[in-house]
């Protein structure tokens, strides 16, 4: 179809409150890197487990562009031996660089003002930055849709508008593995020195001076460590403050208790921590209700002579509030690695305040540190490229890895049937409601279908709309269009080994242009399942098929009676039409049947009209899947 028929396909937006949409934007990914794994940038593609190194293979794509007038063919021939350009917007370790430039015309291009980065970004299409680039929403609109992925080079993603991002369909991921050691080592590093006065004394020293009652410090052996945020970077910290005799305390509303069990930590409540600690070391990210969440009141709990680690993000603490407390008393000591602004202001207070220690972010400012952070988001973003969603993606949906690598053959039968439904809806109806059935001999606790569900939205958003839809921005698009997408699952008898029986896509209070699609009830109705890896179409409407999802489609409604497959054979051999794959399924013998039928190419109109000419078909369609 073409996209301007998407206005009157489409109902008018829903309110983004409404309890039947199942759609989510800001709904995350979590993919494997060495798993099959499926992505749409700029198309659905299908790849090898092989290792994620392997870049240069070849990739087969799956799923034409959005416009049904490019094929696989073409768009395999128009990207052949080209390579995307990757602008690195700030430097990155020479082992990095040479993972990209082995496979990426790579600019690095530093310290680019905001109007440059506009100016630059639709060249590109793939943007790698750290911390002080701030990758704005107009930036995504400056990008003009060729821009697919920012990677971030860290742990952090404060400066990218996740938002904007989803929307404009392009995939964030980050680096949060390689740095998380010296994070870790540089706050039990801060912790210690800051105990015992290290840096002040090592100040006097060397201005001559002899001070050793001045710099009288603390034990840490006995003390109770708050950790706020146990993430990876927060419970490396607390393994290594249990090795140093301290009692650790920790508050993350995510955080499952067995895993801070497993390092020795309780999780209590926020007012809880810092009531209880003698010292609070800080590692959540910058969020909207985050920021400044250690303010005048949150000081005003904690116990008189409380000491502060700040390894994560500047913003979490309201400096003006921090230098009261300092002053008053109530915090003894803080140690800060990271600022509101950085770097801050050369009269700030904070900084200048003698019972503060600071060091300029080098939270993971080592050797090895750097190197592994520039490794790790160079593989991101060209597996990304490459086709292959990274295990880093932080805008999409959320998968674990076994439940993908189990759901990675079931990815583009979602895709193909949600493709294959919407194009059966007669021009003029307004698509609402779409419930998806999935047959499974699994209980309802042990089968994750949100992957399926974002390919299933992508397949009936894109061939009747003008918008782009890949795994990042399905969810978003359908609630924009007002589409409520509700899940059933059905237990049937079988075996647990595999995930999925069938799958089926119905569409409610639709008319369709192809009468036979309808079930008993009324809606659309297509049903498939993989066999050998391959997406079939099982069931149209009440009647069963057998058909691969290869290709493009015919359906015809015929009498059942001889010569049939013959006759409509022999039309399309007629046009050089190759026939791939055919099945019949009809209600009873010499009654009505369906005659579904897989065609390497699209016949002409001509071709179409003498299908429709012979006596017995009583109606027919083709589909392009």
């Amino acid at each position: 179809m073409a996209s301007a028929s998407a206005n009157s396909l489409f109902a008018p937006s829903l309110p983004s409150s409404s309890p039947s949409s199942s759609t989510n934007s800001s709904t995350k990914f979590f993919l494997p890197r060495s798993s099959a794994a499926y992505s749409s940038f700029p198309s659905l593609r299908l790849i090898s487990s092989s290792s994620r190194r392997a870049l240069s293979s070849p990739a087969r794509v799956v799923n034409a562009l959005a416009s049904p007038d490019i094929s696989v063919a073409d768009f395999q021939s128009d990207t052949k031996g080209s390579k995307p350009t990757i602008l690195v917007a700030e430097k990155l370790s020479d082992a990095g660089l040479e993972v990209l430039k082995g496979f990426a015309n790579v600019d690095c291009s530093y310290n680019l003002s905001p109007e440059e980065l506009r100016s630059k970004i639709s060249l590109v299409d793939a943007l790698i930055v750290r911390s002080g680039t701030k990758v704005t929403r107009e930036v995504f609109e400056a990008a003009k849709g060729r821009l697919k992925v920012v990677g971030r080079a860290g742990v952090g993603i404060d400066n990218v508008d996740l938002q904007a991002a989803t929307e404009f369909g392009c995939l964030v991921v980050n680096a949060p593995t390689a740095n998380t050691v010296a994070a870790a080592e540089h706050g039990i590093a801060l912790l210690a020195s800051m105990a015992r006065n290290v840096a002040p004394a090592d100040s006097s020293m060397k201005a001559g001076k002899w001070q050793r009652n001045k710099y009288v410090g603390v034990s840490l052996v006995g003390k109770t460590l708050a950790i706020m945020g146990f993430g990876k970077v927060g419970s490396e910290v607390a393994r290594r403050a249990k090795g140093l005799g301290m009692h650790i305390i920790a508050h993350d509303p995510y955080a499952p208790a067995d895993r801070a069990r497993a390092v020795g930590a309780e999780l209590v409540s926020f007012d809880e921590a810092i009531k209880t600690a003698d010292f609070i070391s800080l590692h959540m990210p910058l969020t909207p209700s985050t920021s400044k969440v250690f303010n005048d009141e949150a000081f005003a709990k904690m116990k008189k002579g409380v000491r502060i680690i700040n390894v994560a993000r500047g913003g979490v603490i309201d400096e003006e509030a921090l230098v009261r407390a300092l002053d008053n008393g109530t915090v003894a000591q803080a140690a800060l690695d990271v600022f509101t602004e950085e770097p801050p202001p050369k009269d700030s207070k904070l900084v200048q305040h003698e019972n503060v220690t600071c060091t300029p972010h080098l939270g993971a400012s080592t050797t090895e540190a750097q190197e592994g952070v520039a490794i790790e988001i160079a593989e991101a973003v060209l597996g990304a490229l490459n086709g292959e969603l990274a295990a880093t993606a932080v805008n999409a949906p959320m998968v674990p890895t076994e439940v993908l690598s189990e759901l990675a053959p079931y990815v583009l039968l979602a895709e193909k049937l949600g493709r294959l439904a919407v194009q059966l809806v007669a021009g003029g109806s307004g698509i609402k409601w779409v419930k998806v059935v999935y047959m499974s001999s699994r209980n309802q606790d042990d089968l994750d279908t949100r992957l399926l569900r974002a390919m299933i939205t992508k397949g009936i958003i894109e061939p009747i709309s003008s918008s782009f839809v890949n795994l990042v921005n399905a969810d978003f698009i359908a609630k924009q269009r007002g589409l409520r997408i509700s899940e059933e699952r059905v237990l049937i008898d079988g075996s647990p080994e595999f995930p999925l029986e069938s799958v089926q896509v119905q569409i409610a209070n639709v008319k369709s242009k192809f009468a036979s699609a309808l079930s008993e009830s009324g809606e659309i109705r297509v049903e498939g399942r993989v066999k050998d890896g391959v997406p079939h179409l099982t069931r149209v409407g009440s009647f069963s098929v057998d058909v691969s999802l290869e290709g493009n489609l015919i359906l015809c409604k015929q009498t059942d009676q001889p010569g049939m497959i013959g006759s409509v054979g022999n039309i399309l051999a007629e046009q050089n039409v190759n026939v791939n794959f055919m099945s019949v399924g009809r209600t009873a013998p010499r009654k009505q049947a369906i005659m579904a039928i897989g065609v390497d190419e699209e016949p002409n109109k001509d071709t179409l009209m003498k299908i429709g000419e012979v006596p017995a078909i009583d109606e027919f369609v083709f589909l392009e899947l």
